[in-house]
């Protein structure tokens, strides 16, 4: 395959069902090699964006272009050499193999006849060994779990020998191992073999990690479209899923759980690894706590930024000043228990170790 310039591209289009518009005026380019997501709550039209690309539901308004040409004036055999998919919906099977399901993926090609040719059988064969599913060639396909269909269904999208490759939901429902093989998968279609890659992913995390492009969808449109930096930058996606600004960091793309307390009683001195820890146990049991006095540089800000009701905050790399251990102290001074999450005080955290002796000398109780 060549792939150059714009594998994919849509133009004020107007998606929906049964005569009901559900996202409008959207529009957007995706070049060879492009690895791009869209995102969005639940029930805000992404799949039903990929179903219109598809052709799976009628194009309600607008233009999808495929490799320079328009996709209403294509055939669906000429749109199957264009476009694969990976759907959340898996093909009802009885007695197939995972060989067999794969091997659809060559039906355009093979007339009417549906005859796999030797060429045919190789690519097949190829595509279960680049997903690591081709040891389940000869398994019957309904008798394997979750990870390895979804390894067979993109083996059946690799070999079908296109331009662009649809996903919906890739890797929902799949266990850590499967997540990080299926996404290393379309990381290295799109990096080596040069196909351009749409999907939607709830997982932000993994969104952020992997996309070159997130289209976000929500409110009935097409609400903003950039790089990682662009979406994963400061409060946007708590705006998007209208969430609570300590719902969700953006930089991290951790989940916090709200909690219950409506007053902090623990004050925890923090800093480093055991940090995290401590606060999300504290988290879990739903208590409300202070903490500080940290760094912006600690690995555990962001975590305590996100989780606690006030944090004792110092710029990375600058002393720590009077006004901060004053600011500590005085929210000491409100709780009843403290918490010592550091292990060792160093010459540039004697702050905290005096925050330890004020907790002591003032009677507060250990936890």
């Amino acid at each position: 395959m060549q792939h150059s310039g714009f594998c994919i591209k849509a133009d004020n289009l107007k998606v929906g069902y049964e005569k009901k518009i559900i996202v409008d005026d959207i529009g957007f380019e995706v070049s060879s090699g492009e690895i791009t997501t869209i995102i969005g709550p639940n029930g805000a039209g992404k799949s039903t964006i990929l179903k219109t690309i598809t052709k799976q539901l009628e194009l309600m308004g607008g233009k999808i272009t495929i490799c320079d040409k328009d996709m209403q004036s294509m055939s669906f055999s000429d749109i199957a050499k264009k476009m694969s998919m990976v759907m959340t919906k898996r093909p009802h099977t009885e007695l197939m193999t995972c060989f067999e399901v794969a091997s659809t993926g060559r039906y355009p090609y093979t007339g009417r006849m549906g005859v796999l040719s030797k060429e045919d059988r190789d690519k097949v064969k190829e595509a279960l060994r680049y997903t690591g599913a081709l040891e389940l060639a000869d398994s019957d396909f309904n008798k394997i779990s979750d990870g390895q269909k979804q390894r067979v269904m993109l083996a059946r999208a690799i070999c079908q020998d296109t331009d662009v490759i649809i996903m919906d939901e890739p890797v929902s429902f799949l266990d850590i191992k499967y997540k990080i093989d299926i996404l290393d998968n379309i990381r290295d279609l799109a990096r080596k073999k040069g196909i351009a890659i749409i999907m939607t992913l709830h997982e932000l995390e993994l969104a952020r990690q992997i996309s070159d492009k997130v289209i976000c969808v929500g409110g009935g449109k097409v609400d903003k479209i950039g790089c990682v930096e662009e979406i994963f930058d400061g409060d946007y996606i708590n705006r998007l899923y209208e969430i609570d600004e300590k719902s969700f960091d953006s930089i991290t793309c951790n989940m916090m759980l709200p909690l219950k307390e409506d007053s902090a009683q623990v004050f925890v001195i923090a800093g480093g690894m055991e940090s995290v820890n401590v606060i999300y146990r504290l988290a879990r049991q739903g208590r409300a706590f202070y903490a500080g006095i940290i760094s912006e540089n600690d690995v555990a800000f962001r975590t305590a930024k996100a989780m606690a009701k006030e944090v004792v905050v110092t710029k990375a790399y600058y002393p720590i000043e009077e006004s901060h251990i004053n600011a500590a102290k005085k929210l000491i001074d409100g709780c009843t228990y403290y918490l010592c999450a550091v292990d060792e005080f160093g010459p540039y955290n004697s702050a905290n170790k005096e925050l330890l002796q004020y907790a002591i000398d003032t009677g507060k109780k250990k936890i």
